[in-house]
């Protein structure tokens, strides 16, 4: 495949990010997806969790607003073709509705992904504080590190419409100690162009953007080098609390309460600069050191 694009303007690689999430319909509940110009092998996990979100949001009623999402990767993604993505309605109650999306190619599914939705109602109300932890203007930027190292496999420029500021791990950078959590990191992230008012266009692009950098933790005890580790996402859920803004900066506080049997969960609580909690993740990734002997995925 040919080498991509340069990297354009914050506004024009987000106008392009919006654009690859925006689906094709086929035919009633039944869309095709798009694929952007890459050098990578593999689809990215995001991209596929936020097109089967948008998928599964053309059937629902706009009264109605996403609350969680579960999924699993099943097979790698292929750019070369599209991906299809197949909803199926699993339930349309008064308060809640349930909808699955199972995406496809090669006639295989390669990712499943359950969706719940309530409609808008009041209350009882509490969540965590925020973590003291630097601004995103002390971050460093982790993209341009990722291109000066020569690591990104070509992610660098898929990611190019996130501004992504690393602040620290448990070994590096600001977070101080905590030895009840020795496996941490932290980002504040954002869309860099602006998005419309759409709440669902911020949806889309969280979830894009939630897959970054949560495996990765789970490795930040260890002192090894990623190159030298097999990694692949296996499953990915989010919790929606409360409404926010995907292009203005959250952190995205996150830690991997274990690892064992080549396999390490992550954790991740989103909040935006003003405190309030607004979402939750959890991922669980494949992360196999090499040994010389490497294994297909799955």
């Amino acid at each position: 495949m040919s080498e991509p694009p340069a990297t354009g303007t914050p506004e024009e690689e987000t106008r392009k990010l919006v654009e690859l999430l925006q689906l094709e319909q086929l035919d009633v509940d039944l869309y095709r997806g798009r694929q952007p110009t890459t050098t990578r092998q593999r689809v990215y996990g995001g991209q596929v969790a936020a097109q089967a979100l948008i998928a599964a949001n053309h059937t629902v009623d706009p009264d109605y607003n996403v609350h969680s999402l579960h999924s699993y990767f099943l097979l790698p993604g292929d750019y070369q073709v599209p991906i299809i993505y197949d909803v199926e309605r699993i339930r349309d109650g008064r308060s809640f509705l349930t909808r699955r999306v199972v995406a496809r190619q090669h006639g295989r599914a390669i990712y499943y992904q359950t969706l719940n939705y309530q409609r808008g109602e009041d209350g009882f109300d509490h969540q965590d504080a925020m973590p003291e932890v630097k601004p995103p203007s002390e971050g460093v930027d982790l993209l341009d590190l990722m291109r000066s190292r020569g690591t990104d496999d070509g992610l660098a420029q898929e990611w190019a419409a996130m501004d992504v500021r690393w602040i620290g791990n448990s070994h590096h950078g600001g977070l101080g100690d905590d030895p009840t959590r020795p496996s941490r990191a932290g980002v504040w992230l954002r869309i860099a162009g602006e998005l419309s008012d759409d709440s669902n266009e911020h949806l889309a692009m969280f979830t894009y953007a939630s897959d970054v950098t949560l495996l990765g933790v789970s490795l930040a005890a260890h002192r090894t080098d990623p190159s030298k580790v097999q990694m692949a996402s296996l499953d990915h859920t989010i919790w929606f609390h409360r409404p926010f803004r995907a292009d203005e900066w959250w952190l995205y506080d996150q830690w991997s309460p274990s690892a064992s049997g080549a396999r390490g969960l992550s954790l991740g609580r989103v909040f935006t600069q003003d405190g309030t909690l607004v979402a939750t993740v959890a991922q669980e990734g494949l992360i196999r050191p090499h040994t010389g002997h490497a294994r297909p995925h799955g």
